[in-house]
């Protein structure tokens, strides 16, 4: 049975206006892409925005015990945007549609996976005559997904399911975003706000009357001493907050030095199913994460899990299938508070679903820490495999533990994504350690 996989990795509702990405953003969305690999088996066809490179594919199907040759790759022609990214154009393209059904041999796929289900995957279903293959396919055929992955929509959702989240609004004007951060200015807060569509904290920026406020889920931070300057910054930003008019914008309050924390679930017909809980690492933005979470204790995970089953099963009333992760923050003070659901594929959920559960497997997976950062310099995918192979980190599967190329983002920045998989949070950290003193010096 095959498993269409389909890697669409930036789409305007996770990342807002595609147009306005830079060429490096657009091709780390290609890079990140590829890693849909992860999810493949044998006999499955993946659609990605350019082919993997051989040695990645060949890194990646060794660990999942997936036969490569098995694998057909369908890349689309290039589009409005070029070939970095799966644009609608290249989803869309004729001859692409005729390869894709020639790859699934004139059948309908028994299973879509992408990580996004927007009209035009639901509408590639369609045209395969796939439309059962799409878990979800009535909610997502009618932009259902835009509507649950709304940063604005959460908030209605959160409210009604009685679930906690920061104090603030939604608001569709300037007057009203002035009247809002202002009156959070008032009670001695300061405020985050957030674009309807975007991800990994590039579509929020924070607020503050005074300065020394360190920016954390955003990439900076913006002192505004008076009502004048609000309204300055409003005038100034509003065409980017708003993606000219279209989007409304949420308005909160910003907590200082929380833990960024998610539960990940896999709702399904029948029910939701939870995969994981982890933390969030913020420099300021996310740039990894640790699972399972490692510095909340029996309460806060609680909290954390009440809340998100309540938000879950909204979501899964609602008619949405997939996978949905609910990001919280845990505050200085105690409480839990929920921020966003996206409903898409994450970036844990590789983590999740193959590293915890394929790579290592069920009798060992209780008893690992999955530590997984991006950003490690390297001058080829190769040589970075070479070199943890040298050193003594890579992945044993005998032990199951070491360090795993999670992603390749090489040709994008130069860099790419590992996750260190050890016995603790110690041991994990201290693998990551040691990989930053395995420079691009001595990868040449």
């Amino acid at each position: 049975m095959t498993t269409l996989i389909i890697g669409n990795s930036r789409t305007s509702e996770m990342v807002g206006d595609l147009a306005a990405l830079t060429p490096a953003q657009l091709r780390a969305g290609g890079c990140v892409a590829q890693r849909m690999l992860w999810f493949a088996r044998d006999g499955d066809v993946l659609v990605l925005p350019f082919a993997p490179p051989p040695e990645y594919r060949d890194y990646v199907t060794g660990l999942t015990g997936t036969d490569p040759d098995t694998l057909a790759v369908v890349v689309p022609p290039p589009g409005r945007l070029g070939t970095e990214i799966l644009a609608p154009d290249r989803l869309t393209d004729p001859g692409f549609l005729r390869r894709l059904r020639h790859a699934l041999g004139d059948q309908p796929p028994h299973e879509i996976l992408a990580v996004y289900k927007d009209v035009t995957v639901t509408g590639l279903a369609r045209a395969l005559a796939a439309e059962t293959a799409l878990p979800g396919y009535p909610f997502s055929a009618q932009a259902g997904d835009a509507l649950v992955n709304s940063k604005a929509g959460f908030r209605a959702l959160a409210a009604g399911a009685g679930v906690p989240i920061a104090p603030g609004t939604v608001v569709t004007r300037p007057e009203q975003a002035l009247t809002a951060v202002t009156d959070l200015f008032d009670r001695g807060h300061s405020v985050m706000v957030k674009l309807e569509f975007n991800g990994g904290g590039y579509g929020n920026e924070i607020l503050s009357r005074t300065g020394g406020v360190a920016p954390a889920g955003a990439p900076r931070v913006e002192v505004l001493p008076d009502r004048a300057a609000v309204l300055s910054y409003l005038e100034r930003r509003w065409e980017w907050l708003t993606a000219g008019g279209a989007h409304r914008l949420v308005v909160e309050r910003f907590f200082p030095d929380s833990t960024t924390l998610y539960a990940e679930y896999l709702v399904a017909d029948e029910g939701a199913r939870l995969i994981g809980v982890g933390e969030l690492l913020m420099e300021p933005v996310a740039i990894g994460a640790v699972l399972p979470a490692q510095t909340i204790g029996p309460q806060t995970r609680a909290e954390l899990l009440d809340g998100a089953q309540r938000l879950v099963e909204s979501l899964r009333v609602l008619g949405y299938r997939g996978v949905v992760s609910a990001d919280a923050i845990h505050t200085p003070d105690g409480p839990v508070l929920f921020t966003e659901t996206n409903c898409r594929l994450t970036g844990s959920t590789h983590v999740h679903l193959v590293l915890d559960g394929r790579v290592v497997d069920a009798d060992h997976r209780d008893e690992r820490v999955f530590l997984e950062r991006s950003g490690w310099a390297v001058p080829s995918f190769p040589a970075a495999v070479e070199r943890l192979a040298a050193a003594g980190l890579g992945y044993d599967p005998t032990s199951r533990t070491g360090v795993v190329v999670t992603s390749n983002e090489v040709d994008a920045d130069g860099t790419v994504t590992c996750c260190a998989i050890a016995g603790d949070l110690a041991a994990a950290e201290e693998m990551h350690r040691r990989l930053g003193g395995l420079g691009p010096e001595n990868l040449r």
